[in-house]
Parts: C-alpha cells; structure tokens; sequence
C-alpha cells in the first residue's frame, strides 16, 4: 500500500514547506462523504479558510483503483488553497472489515509521511469513523451539515455510527437551526451554524441588473436529486410556458428519464463555483423547488443567502430554515402548493423588474453580519476552548493571576449575586478572561431565584416559583448548552374562569369555550374580537392595550383581576408594557410562548449552574453579605447583580417592587392538574396561579408537588412596577452608577427592567463583551437575546 505522489495538474503545486504561523496550530483532517470537486459548499467554504492558518487534509470516499493496482491514496494539492485532497484508491471487490483495516493503514500511512500529528478531526459524514476512531486527536468535531440518515441510498450502518460519532465527539455543529432543534439533546456542546455566503463573489451578479431580456428566465443551481419536486418544476412550466426555467447542476440518485422535459426547462449541468454568478446575472427570479419529504425537513440551503446577495428575488416551497430566516424579507416568497408557487413568481418577476430598489436594501441590511469568515471565527473559538479545556499546558494565556496577598485575599472580580447575570459574567470571566473571580450570594445556595431541588418527598420543585426556559436567541441557547442538556417542553397554561378551564393566552379555543361559538378560522376570530374591541385614542396603559384589542369583557374576564392581585394596582395605572407581553391569538396554538427553543434544562437549573461555576478561577461563598465581604477581600473590579437602589444606600429613596409569598404543597398522588399551571384570574381567589413541577421536568415519580403563589408588597424583589414615576427614580440611580469607576451593574435587580432569563443571560454576554481588555478581545461572540 503505498501513498502517491501528486497527481500532475496543469495548475497548482503541492506545498512543500508551510508558514511559520500555520505550524503553530493543530492540523485538521477533514472526513467528508462530498468530493472536493463536486460542488463547492459548506465543507469546502470552511476548510479553504482554515488554511490560511493551518494545514488541512481533505479525506474523500474511495475511488476505484486501476485494474490491477494496489490500494493507494492519491493525495494532491487544490491549486487555489493548497488544501491536500486525499483520496483512497482501493482495488475492486474489497469490502467489509478488509476494506476498512485497508482505509485505516492508507490514512496513518499519508499521516505519517505528512507528519501529521495529534490532528483535530472533523466529521462530515459517520462512515468514515471505522477508518479513523484510533487516530490521537487534539479534538474531534462532528459538523452535522444534513440528516444523512434521511437521504435516498443511506448506508445501514450510519445511523449507529453517528450514535457513537456523537459520543466520541467533544465539540458538534449542525448546518441549520433546524438540525440543531433535533439534535440538541444529543451532545453537551453542540452549536448550530446556518448557511453562510461569501457576499463579494455572488455580489458581481448584480452588475447586470435583471429583467434586461424580453423572456423572463427563473433558475435554480445546486445538486438536481431527490430532494427537488419535479411535478413542481412541471408545473411551472406548463403554466407559463413564455417562462424559461434553468436548472444548474449535477443530477445525483434520480435518473434522467425522470426529469421533466418541456421546450421552457434547461438542464445546464454542473457549473464551476467561480461561474455561478455569472449564471445567476442572466435569471430574473431565483427558485428553491424542494420537495417536502424526509431528506428535506432539516435542510438550511446554502444558496438562499448566495441568491439574494446576488440580488434576485427567491421563491420557494416552505423549507422551515429558509421560512425562519428569510421569511420576513419582502424578496423571498414560501408558497406551499403550484398555484401559489406560480404566483409568488408572478409577484417575483414584477419586483425584479420593477423601478424601486428598496428590497434590494433590505437583503443587504439582512446578510451584513453574515459571511463565512464570520462563521469561521465563530467556529475557530469554539474549537480554541475545546483545545485549550483537553490540553490546558497548551493553552494560550490572557494574562497573569495575581497572587493572593498575605493579608487580604485579592481576587481580579467581585462577582456579587449567583443568579444567571452573575453566573454567566463568572463564567466569561475566569474561562475566556482568565481572571480569578469571587462570587457571592446572601442566600445559601445557587441559581437565584432558579433555584430547584428535590423537597421532602423527592419531588423537583423550584422554590421561587416556576421558571420556564424559552428564547429566540440561538446563541443564548448555545451558549447554556455547554452547561446543561435539555428536555423539550412547551409550556400550556389554562385560566379557571367560573368552573371551565380555559387556554390562555385567549385563543379560538377560548373563545368557543365561553361564548359558546364555533368559530373556525383565523379570520372569524380575528373579526369577534374586531366587534368587542373598544377604539383608544392613544395607548399609554395596560388597560387601554386589552380593551382597545378585544374588549372590555375579556378584559375583565382575564386581566384586570388577575393584574390588580400581581401588581397591587389597576391596569389603568400601569404602563402599557405589562399586558402587551401576554398575546392574544386568533388561531387554536395553546402555547403560552411561541419562541424557538422551548427546554427545561434535563438535570434541572441548579445542576446548570454548578456546571457554569465548575471553573478553577471561580470560588463561591453562599451566606454572606457584600459589605461584609468588602471588608475581608481585596478586587479590581466588581460586578453588582443587586437592587441598584441597595448599592447606593437607598440615597434617593427605595425603587419599589412587587414580591411572592409561596405555598409549597406535596400530594400523595401521581398527578393533580392537566396542565404545568393553572391562573386564577378573578379577584376572589388571593393566589394568582398554581403550578405542578412534574409537567415542567418530567420526573416519574409516586407523588407530586404544587405551589401556590401569593403576590405581596413585602418580601424579596420580584418584579420591578412600570410606572413613569419609578423610572424616573431609577434614572437617578443610573446617573450614579455611571460614575462608579470598575463596576459593573447586570441583571434585572441592577438595571431596574423586567427580563426573562434569556434576555438576563444575554445582558450579561453583552456586558462581558464590552469589558475593556476583555470581552473586546476575544473571538467567543454569543449574540445577545435582549440589549443591555
């Protein structure tokens, strides 16, 4: 078995001896199940650009060997980024245990005359872990781009393999938001990463603007196979036959004989990536005709950002990822059947040729944070902490921990508060910033108020109250997914009106349920509330947001009493903030959050936290007070997560609050409630919900226990009151802050706002980035869910 030289090319040499700079970081041997001279996406995107820094070894599947010759790897050089392109070349009939045993001598043959050592391996396909799982890596990286399993012609193996693929892996990435959903549970350190483009090259379609000839042209590029609906592309055809349709590319798994054939359809073959915007320049409208099947529930098209950064109007068929991020843009249709696909590109052709240019700013505002160099930055940090966590002698200094001084123990950061701000601000700290942080806690545990624990009975219950974990943010969820795995949960509330149980937020089903109606669409609903709603000249209130959306008697059905217990006021004396946050539904979605990520962290909130400060630079001390602890330490900086108004000695009067009284209550029976938590909205009832944990975090378990929550003026500061008047107070508290020299203030209780828990962690992400000397540095960027 022997590795051969280069093939000869009539462009392009091997590279023989590498830059400084590119020795001094791991190699990378990339397995993919994708040819390198296929079609240029995702694998070649990445790995062009990792070698700039580094040396990269492309593996592809085997190729047939010559009659008569041994098994081989042919390696060369891509001529334009010197990444080596190994390809195995095995002898017929070798299969099974025989060709793996060859597939692994070929590759730690080419690794050892390359001198390759330690590598990180990254995965494309599970198939090539049998030739490669004995090879000592640096780190190993499954980059999950498609479900693989769900394509046409899917090796029976693969499924298994990817189980252990994912297991054997330390750090996985998924090509869409979607994949990631499917597979978050799977993998402690998985993040997603969506198509990316390389705007500048697919921006020279734009020099020629479209519409410039008479017949309009619409186009697709990419692999032609059973991921396209061909009765679609017949359709569209048929229906307008002054149209022509181009289809770029190779036809893979489906046989030519099934392609339809009509005078306006063009098969153009395969193109070159570096032609592809030139091909694009002559259509008018760029189409996505997939299929809705198996092999396309997870797919994140890559040619939907290169399409409009080419500035041509998308039509396609509804792709979730591509409906998710590009549904809003007033360029790209999602029609779901013929007809409204024809007519999409209708209304497509007219915007392409039309006189306003104005969509074309809105792509561009769309993709301007978005580029592969982008992506692979984000990547490049997430593998540096990977690296830096397996071989920590190896791993690059920020900088000097101080000693401890004999007398007074100094620590760089005073973290004051162990909730999700202070959490996620320690965290960041000691593993990116390597400072040696302190966090404190006046209460003696934890999480804050996420705090959960098994009671008497060994039932999980959250002491403060029922916290639900709900974001839009994929970051902030990626970023609590290197602490916790998730349950998947979708949080459903029912309101007790009378003796009926009813969904809330309002939907049709509510609707129905009360009055006693049979409404059936969105725009029945839609015109019932339409006739109770109450015209308001000018919303400033709680109040005015209900009555003027559905009326007075849904709003004292559902919100006045309900407000009236939570806030001590009326809604007529509340900022109009406090009942825009509860929606009101025309459809039949019982949800009560609609976001993204719905999850409950699988082992429970306090578990993600003990994982967030499991940090040699972080020590926690529980039970004590921050002035106590002023005077017994020594720091740099400090980070307040407090009541602001406590920092400063209540100087300017007390920032008023709404606080929870709460009734904990075990049952000796399997379940008590149909739902995680039942609202009491009338005023009689002095509780304003009940909640069961076991909906919440799955537990089995003989018994189960409630709470009831209590609302009060007195106690532990909840909910910040939204009133012109407190604001006003907090702008005073905020002037000072702003002159207090190496702190920071994060959190709700600090900044005096109303966050969920997603947009606390994303607060506190943003407040670390924006540390000088700190989070100005680093490459780690999670994007925030809420500004700080």
């Amino acid at each position: 078995m022997t590795v051969s030289s280069p093939p000869t090319f009539a462009s392009g040499t091997r590279v023989v001896s590498l830059p400084r700079k590119v020795a001094a970081l791991s190699p990378i041997v990339c397995l993919s199940h994708l040819r390198w001279d296929f079609v240029f996406q995702r694998p070649q995107q990445l790995m062009t650009r990792f070698r700039v820094d580094r040396p990269v070894y492309y593996v592809e599947e085997p190729l047939p060997a010559l009659e008569g010759a041994e098994a081989s790897m042919s390696l060369r050089a891509c001529p334009d980024s010197s990444v080596m392109i190994g390809t195995p070349l095995i002898p017929a009939g070798l299969t099974g245990d025989p060709l793996t045993a060859v597939l692994k001598t070929l590759l730690d043959d080419m690794l050892a005359a390359e001198d390759v050592r330690d590598p990180v391996l990254w995965y494309y396909t599970p198939m090539m872990l049998p030739m490669s799982r004995h090879i000592s890596a640096s780190a190993v990286v499954y980059d999950c781009m498609d479900e693989l399993a769900n394509f046409r012609f899917a090796p029976p193996g693969l499924r298994p393999l990817e189980q252990e693929l994912i297991a054997h892996s330390d750090l996985m990435f998924t090509g869409g938001y979607s994949l990631f959903e499917a597979k978050q549970r799977l993998h402690p350190d998985i993040h997603p990463f969506p198509s990316s483009v390389d705007r500048s090259h697919f921006e020279q379609s734009r020099v020629i603007p479209a519409g410039t000839g008479e017949r309009p042209k619409l186009g697709f590029y990419g692999v032609i196979d059973e991921r396209m609906d061909l009765d679609l592309i017949a359709a569209v055809a048929d229906a307008r036959p002054d149209w022509t349709l181009v289809m770029v590319g190779p036809v893979v798994k489906i046989s030519e004989d099934d392609l339809p054939r009509r005078p306006n359809i063009e098969y153009a073959g395969a193109r070159d990536y570096d032609v592809l915007p030139a091909a694009l320049a002559t259509w008018d409208v760029a189409l996505m005709p997939f299929a809705i099947n198996e092999s396309t529930r997870f797919i994140s098209p890559t040619k939907t950002p290169e399409y409009l950064a080419g500035g041509r109007p998308v039509v396609s068929t509804p792709i979730r990822d591509v409906e998710r991020h590009y549904g809003d843009l007033a360029s790209v249709w999602i029609a779901d059947t013929p007809e409204a696909f024809i007519d999409a590109c209708d209304a497509a052709l007219a915007m392409a040729r039309g006189q306003s240019s104005d969509w074309l700013a809105e792509i561009d505002t769309a993709l301007a944070e978005l580029s592969w160099d982008q992506t692979l930055l984000r990547m490049s940090a997430q593998l540096d902490r990977v690296l830096a966590r397996r071989i920590p002698d190896h791993a690059p200094s920020r900088g000097p921990v101080r000693p401890a001084s004999p007398s007074k123990p100094r620590y760089d950061v005073l973290v004051v508060g162990a909730g999700f701000a202070g959490a996620v601000m320690a965290e960041r700290l000691a593993a990116d910033g390597n400072k040696r942080v302190l966090v404190i806690d006046r209460r003696d545990h934890i999480a804050g108020n996420a705090w959960d624990h098994p009671d008497a009975a060994g039932v999980m219950i959250h002491e403060y109250g029922p916290h639900i974990f709900h974001t839009n943010s994929v970051d902030v969820f990626a970023y609590l997914s290197r602490f916790t795995r998730w349950r998947p949960y979708e949080h459903r509330v029912l309101a007790q009106v009378g003796d009926a149980l009813v969904p809330m937020p309002i939907n049709r089903t509510t609707l129905n349920a009360l009055y006693g109606l049979n409404l059936k669409t969105d725009d029945e609903a839609a015109a019932f509330l339409a006739s109770r709603a109450e015209p308001v000249e000018v919303v400033r209130t709680s109040e005015d947001v209900v009555v003027s959306a559905i009326g007075r008697e849904l709003y004292e059905t559902f919100f006045r009493g309900y407000t009236r217990k939570q806030w001590g006021l009326d809604p007529s004396e509340l900022d109009k903030s406090v009942t825009s946050r509860v929606p009101t539904r025309t459809d039949t979605d019982d949800r009560y959050f609609t976001d993204a990520f719905q999850a409950m962290p699988l082992e429970g909130y306090t578990k993600m936290f003990e994982r967030m400060l499991d940090h040699p630079n972080i020590e926690v001390r529980t039970g004590v007070e921050f002035r106590d602890v002023m005077a017994e330490v020594a720091y740099d900086h400090l980070v307040f997560t407090g009541p602001i108004d406590e920092y400063f000695g209540f100087r300017h009067g007390r920032l008023p609050y709404r606080s929870l009284k709460f009734r904990h209550e075990t049952l000796d029976q399997p379940n008590a409630q149909p739902v995680a938590t039942i609202n009491f909205p009338d005023e009689a009832t002095p509780y304003t919900r009940v909640t069961e944990y076991k909906h919440l975090t799955g537990q089995m378990h003989g018994s189960t226990s409630l709470t009831w929550e209590y609302p009060a003026a007195e106690g532990d500061p909840y909910y910040p009151i939204p009133r012109p008047e407190n604001q006003a107070l907090f702008k005073r508290y905020e002037a000072l802050a702003a002159a207090e020299a190496n702190v920071s203030f994060v959190g709700r209780l600090a900044t005096y706002r109303y966050y969920n828990m997603d947009q606390v962690v994303g607060q506190a992400l943003a407040t670390y980035r924006k540390m000088p000397g700190l989070g100005e540095r680093t490459i780690d960027t999670i994007e925030a869910a809420a500004g700080g």
